[in-house]
């Protein structure tokens, strides 16, 4: 039997076992439970992978709600493929982002490559991760810090959307608290013994919204003010706010992080805000970095390339690439292994995009389900691919052109 044939063969088994579980996958509801509180999810998930025949280990890599399901052939040997089930809900808005999609995504995808393996024999292991607080918490972060990936080949996720394909951009972040400190007065009766620390932050926030005149079109600034203070007529002696700084790629957040660093710090030194006057510098708290999606081009190209076979049609590299969404840590996944983190559209309502409860509806259906399992299908023929053939491996890692920065921006 030729090659092609056999591996059209495993590519049968593959969706045949994907088939034959979509009721139950159906069935599998993750509930809204927030960033490090989807225990529900955790323990449904890996009660049925158990029940499944995977070696599971819960509460992995000292992450209460995080889990690794894991299953090989031929003692190990070969190459690793994983693939990544999130689970965490929006705060107030639930599945808003589809997570209760892709956890049973990672779980299908999963399950075809061992059916693959107990069927066929071919050599490899799969790796599931079970990946906490996405939302909020980067929970793949602390996965890698605490070695998941490290001997990992390639991993392979998907996410709904309103689009289909691996090319789309997602942005570099970093999100920032900032508090200022002044100095109380009555604002009616001496106001000039005061130090305004809102007058801090509203100067602050005037200069990111000048800086942003002269930063490049696919960089992004935005904030919220948290505090500004208890009673008009006391002059505010704390503001605090949250901002969150983006650029296209790492490269670019890095550059722009000093030009925003100087705005707030301006700020603080034009009003007075700082220990000089008697109070306290500002605090300008930096959160960890998430990468850009480093979309690895042959296991994007292999993906979509199965997917056209399910009828999915997609718009080329190019155009997709100048499409910008938010922000995963799937990103900082793909600067450390291979990987891609692809788009499937679950025909959400017009207008309805992701983070809306449009589209937290949207991903209830059964149009979502059905736009699942074939995303699923997706990986899962990918993960094979790489598993059983050699040229198409070598491309893969010789493309991969990751692991430069994270060591040092993953603090």
């Amino acid at each position: 039997m030729s090659g092609i044939n056999l591996a059209d063969e495993y590519a049968n088994t593959a969706i045949k076992a994907i088939n034959n579980k979509s009721e139950e996958l159906r069935f599998m509801k993750t509930r809204n439970c927030v960033a490090f509180k989807e225990t529900f999810a955790h323990n449904l998930l890996v009660n049925y992978l158990k029940d499944q025949g995977f070696k599971v280990t819960p509460g992995a890599y000292n992450l209460e709600t995080a889990f690794v399901a894991e299953f090989s052939s031929k003692g190990g040997e070969g190459r690793v493929v994983s693939f990544n089930s999130e689970y965490d809900a929006l705060p107030g808005i639930g599945h808003a982002c589809g997570h209760n999609l892709i956890a049973i995504s990672g779980v299908a995808a999963a399950i075809a490559l061992k059916a693959v393996f107990e069927m066929h024999e071919i050599p490899g292991k799969v790796k599931l991760f079970g990946t906490p607080a996405e939302e909020n918490g980067d929970g793949k972060v602390d996965l890698i810090k605490a070695g998941a990936y490290d001997d990992v080949d390639v991993s392979l996720m998907v996410h709904p959307s309103s689009y289909e394909g691996s090319f789309y951009s997602h942005y570099a972040l970093e999100n920032w608290d900032i508090e200022y400190f002044g100095r109380n007065a009555h604002a009616a009766g001496i106001p000039w013994e005061g130090i305004n620390a809102l007058d801090a932050m509203v100067l602050a926030y005037n200069n990111i919204g000048l800086l942003r005149q002269q930063i490049l079109p696919t960089d992004r600034i935005h904030g919220i003010i948290t505090n500004g203070g208890e009673a008009p007529n006391v002059i505010p002696d704390y503001a605090s706010a949250k901002f969150v700084v983006r650029g296209k790629t790492i490269e670019n957040l890095h550059a722009l992080i000093p030009r925003v660093q100087s705005c707030f710090e301006a700020a603080a030194k034009a009003t007075g805000c700082t220990e000089e006057n008697g109070t306290k510098d500002p605090k300008i708290t930096r959160k960890r970095e998430i990468f850009d999606v480093n979309a690895n081009v042959p296991l994007g190209e292999r993906y979509e390339e199965h997917l056209r076979k399910f009828g999915i049609e997609f718009k080329p590299k190019v155009e997709q690439n100048k499409i910008f969404l938010g922000s995963t840590d799937q990103g900082n996944v793909t600067y450390v292994v291979p990987g891609i983190h692809s788009l499937f559209d679950i025909k959400p309502p017009q207008g309805n995009g992701l983070h809306t409860s449009g589209f937290a509806n949207a991903a209830k259906t059964e149009v979502a389900h059905e736009a699942t399992l074939t995303a699923s299908k997706g990986i899962a023929l990918t993960g094979i691919d790489f598993l059983i053939d050699d040229e198409f491996a070598k491309q893969v890692k010789d493309t991969f052109n990751g692991g430069l920065h994270w060591k040092d921006s993953m603090k």
